[in-house]
């Protein structure tokens, strides 16, 4: 019998299976409202702006999110010329069934009384829950890339293969952190992490009272996990997919309407999911916080539930956090940061791990704080990894004299350079302009006889 295991699935009655799906799609709905205002008003303090007001200042300008979402609901749905219809209407389709989908096996709370009926606040639970929740992640994609191709268009398609490239180098990174999480848990059920989680920390003989979360015990994976989520959900600063400054909207670009909104709704709800993932794998889920966790009360039950919201939500916070404070990564960096930095550290903390926990098996004892010093020195490595200074370009050797219109139109001197055109109009000389007509100089009196202003 698995010591982790809280209560059986599989035997609650069919409607209070209905109930629980039901009850978790309206939450997520509302949730996705709230989050895009909460973002939306985070946003606004973090650059001194006033942020959304609109019909509701007394709430905070939290209508303008659902009005933004019922102006998408009954826009007119325009397909681009050459576009696969079918692939084109079913792509926001996959994105969106794929962003709920994850949430079946992610507990919310733990064992409560529904309608009379003792059930976990999870819908299901099965040996391989984490690997549903990748495989699920990984036919989003499909939602991205089908976009992409169909729309017929040049961005959408440079987005839908970054968007392809992204899953492949980021996705490699995070299932190796889970692998530790898995090692080090002994099972990858997400109900059973959890309560393995709520082992305290032990000294030798002596407990220290403090639950043993994998954010402390596993910080390498912990870390590493962090970053890639955000290259897993698309979003900055690691939204090449769909980034402005190059693609337009990326993938989205050709959508409107609906299905646009589709697509809106599925990066929030998968924003939400990674959060809700970190918080069930690394955070210790529903179960309340140090020193909280010592009061039996509030550590079981319904409480479950707001631990679990509470956890999740200051996850969406740092989420937010860093699209305000770090700057859109170069594709090339990016890319590299995937595999020239995430999966070799990935990989050497996984080998420590595996190492130690074969230890454990062979009946040698080792003091668990030694994976917390470990970790601490692979999490230097990954800042070391991170905060290297950038190369400095070489300098190119600059010539005297620099015209401004040799290309065709205006360019500013670089540093160094002299501007040949700016003696000519000190000196009162005519410069030649790009269309070779003569210009006068800057101070010099046309021959033109100027129009008195009461002649028509």
């Amino acid at each position: 019998m698995n010591p982790f295991a809280v209560a059986p699935f599989g035997q609650d009655p069919w409607w209070l299976v209905l109930v629980k799906v039901v009850l978790l799609f309206v939450i997520l709905l509302a949730w996705t409202i709230v989050n895009v205002w909460f973002e939306r008003r985070v946003l606004a303090k973090m650059q001194n702006r006033i942020g959304p007001v609109m019909n509701s200042a007394w709430a905070g300008g939290v209508f303008q999110a659902v009005g933004d979402g019922l102006k998408l609901v009954f826009k007119e749905i325009v397909k681009p010329k050459g576009a696969d219809s079918f692939v084109f209407s079913l792509a926001p389709i996959i994105a969106g069934v794929a962003a709920f989908s994850s949430w079946a096996v992610i507990p919310l709370g733990g064992q409560v009384s529904m309608f009379g009926h003792q059930t976990n606040l999870q819908i299901t639970d099965v040996p391989v829950a984490v690997l549903f929740i990748l495989a699920i992640s990984s036919i989003g994609v499909y939602g991205i890339v089908l976009a992409g191709w169909s729309s017929a268009g040049s961005y959408s398609m440079l987005g839908s293969l970054r968007s392809s490239a992204s899953m492949i180098s980021y996705e490699v990174a995070m299932s190796l952190t889970l692998v530790s999480v898995f090692m080090f848990s002994g099972t990858m059920s997400t109900s059973g992490i959890v309560e393995a989680q709520a082992t305290p920390i032990m000294f030798g003989d002596a407990s220290l009272g403090v639950p043993g979360h994998y954010w402390l015990m596993l910080l390498p994976s912990f870390l590493i996990y962090v970053i890639t989520m955000f290259g897993e959900s698309n979003r900055l600063p690691f939204d090449m997919p769909e980034c402005e400054s190059e693609l337009v909207s990326g993938y989205s670009t050709e959508y409107s309407g609906f299905p646009y909104g589709m697509y809106y709704l599925a990066e929030y709800i998968n924003m939400a999911t990674l959060s809700a993932v970190c918080v069930t794998l690394f955070l210790g889920g529903y179960r309340a916080p140090w020193p909280f966790n010592h009061i039996g009360v509030i550590d079981s039950g319904w409480w479950g539930l707001l631990w679990f919201f509470i956890k999740v939500q200051l996850v969406i916070f740092f989420f937010v956090w860093v699209r305000a404070a770090i700057p859109r990564f170069r594709y090339d960096h990016y890319m590299q940061m995937g595999w020239k930095a995430l999966i070799p550290i990935a990989l050497v903390w996984l080998v420590i791990v595996a190492a130690l926990r074969s230890i454990g098996a062979q009946g040698a004892s080792y003091n668990p704080l030694f994976m917390v010093f470990a970790g601490i020195g692979v999490a230097a490595l990954i800042a070391w990894a991170f905060g290297g200074d950038a190369d400095e370009p070489e300098k190119q050797p600059v010539s005297e004299e620099f015209d401004a219109f040799a290309g065709g139109y205006p360019v500013p001197p670089l540093p160094g350079q002299k501007l040949v055109t700016a003696n000519a109009i000190v000196s009162g000389e005519t410069v030649s302009a790009p269309g070779g007509e003569n210009v006068p100089p800057a101070g010099a009196t046309s021959n033109v006889p100027e129009t008195p202003k009461g002649d028509n």
